[in-house]
């Protein structure tokens, strides 16, 4: 089928050991987005350091194989792709914008002016504004208005949410995958994108927790009244749960890594004290094992110190005590065993792990699994993008008229949740 009889989404997710890329069709409506998965590949990378490109050679060769696969896999071609991004470097702040209503009653115009004010806000020189999402109204000093437009009133106030990234970091990403041969046609922040596919309704409407357990950085996002209202990057992650595996059974890293997943818990009460496995040894080296329950107390220690920063955070700023629908994980390391447990015990809530699902068909059993949560959200932002501009999705060639037609990068994020 070509690019003409589809509309296709492509996404890009870029992390910190591992580039994902995934295509899919567009289905469904603007109310109710799916995607009908069609192709999806993964590389390993080394380029990448919590969020920020370190090698461009590396990461445009695993962009290009990881975008490679997804292709053949799909049978098609696509050229613009929908890019997370997500790091230390990512910073959010709350800001207020206040206006005079012009007429009797409040039009989209007012909205649209007092969105503006409370976004006109100096930056620093290296950052610049990826999101803004608009969080409460106020008409006349009234709180707790979602939707003014109609309302009669004088005065109109906005509260918005304000998500800034790292100039050289976007600039250095779009380097990469324009060498590798496509195009950003938005870059999107990963935990936003991760909730179209882990959140519930609900969940994003009570007070909800995204806590995505990456390679190299720890995500942690707070969702209320169906809005992002908080974001912060945890230094800790997946790689120094692996470097204390390196250390504490001297063992290289890449053997590290694979102990990890194929043995690790997260909760050292699950595993018995019985079980035994064997580590990987060098030429000539004497057969090596060590008790199951060893790695674990090493994945346990880590993870909770990890878990425990996530709620320090939460804490913090007060937010804590606004999670009335719990935490959901997220990312690779959510797959360890006993994450839900530990995760239980740290924050005394209810918890659970996201499988992507809801909204994607086709080749959705690729994707249902927590490392795919940003690939997913990516698909299912995308496709409601398309599905609301009427666009023509990721198609590989586009005549300049159809480039004008999908336009710039959508900063405003109103009516999208």
């Amino acid at each position: 089928m070509s690019g003409q009889a589809q509309r296709l989404v492509a996404a890009l997710d870029v992390g910190t050991t591992r580039v994902t890329a995934a295509i899919g069709e567009v289905t469904g409506d603007p109310r109710s987005p799916g995607v009908r998965v069609l192709g999806v590949g993964s590389e390993r990378t080394s380029g990448i350091r919590r969020g920020v490109v370190r090698d461009i050679e590396e990461t445009t060769r695993s962009i290009t194989r990881a975008l490679k696969d997804a292709q053949l896999m799909a049978g098609v071609e696509v050229g613009t792709l929908y890019v997370g991004i997500a790091g230390e470097h990512v910073a959010g702040r709350l800001s207020h914008g206040v206006v005079s209503v012009t007429g009797s009653e409040i039009r989209t115009e007012d909205v649209a002016r007092v969105n503006e004010v409370a976004a006109n806000v100096a930056f620093s020189r290296d950052h610049e504004l990826l999101h803004a999402v608009p969080q409460d109204y106020l008409v006349d000093q009234q709180d707790g208005i979602s939707e003014p437009i109609g309302m009669i009133g004088s005065r109109l106030e906005a509260q918005v949410y304000l998500v800034t990234v790292l100039s050289s970091a976007v600039v250095n990403l779009q380097k990469c995958i324009e060498r590798a041969g496509y195009r950003v046609g938005e870059l999107v922040l990963e935990p936003l994108a991760a909730s179209l596919a882990a959140l519930t309704p609900d969940e994003r409407e009570l007070g909800c927790a995204l806590i995505e357990l990456g390679g190299g950085s720890t995500n942690v996002s707070v969702f209320q009244h169906g809005k992002i209202c908080h974001t912060a990057s945890l230094m800790f992650a997946g790689s120094h749960v692996t470097n204390d595996i390196v250390h504490g059974l001297q063992v290289p890293q890449q053997d590290a890594e694979k102990l990890k997943e194929r043995h690790g818990a997260a909760f050292e009460p699950l595993v018995s004290d019985a079980e035994v496995i064997e580590l990987p040894n060098a030429p000539g080296q004497a057969p090596r094992s060590a008790h199951r329950r060893v790695l674990a107390h090493i994945i346990n220690a880590r993870m909770q110190e990890i878990l425990e920063l996530a709620l320090d955070e939460l804490n913090r700023t007060g937010l804590r005590q606004r999670l009335a629908a719990g935490v959901v994980l997220s990312g690779g390391g959510a797959q360890t065993p006993g994450i839900v447990e530990l995760t239980r015990e740290v924050f005394a809530l209810p918890v659970r792990v996201a499988t992507p699902g809801p909204g994607l068909s086709g080749l959705a059993d690729r994707m249902a699994v927590p490392r795919m949560t940003v690939p997913a959200g990516l698909l299912l932002y995308g496709a409601k993008q398309v599905l609301q501009s009427g666009g023509f999705g990721a198609a590989a060639r586009r005549s300049p008229a159809v480039e004008k037609v999908i336009g710039p990068v959508k900063r405003w994020l109103q009516d999208f949740f």
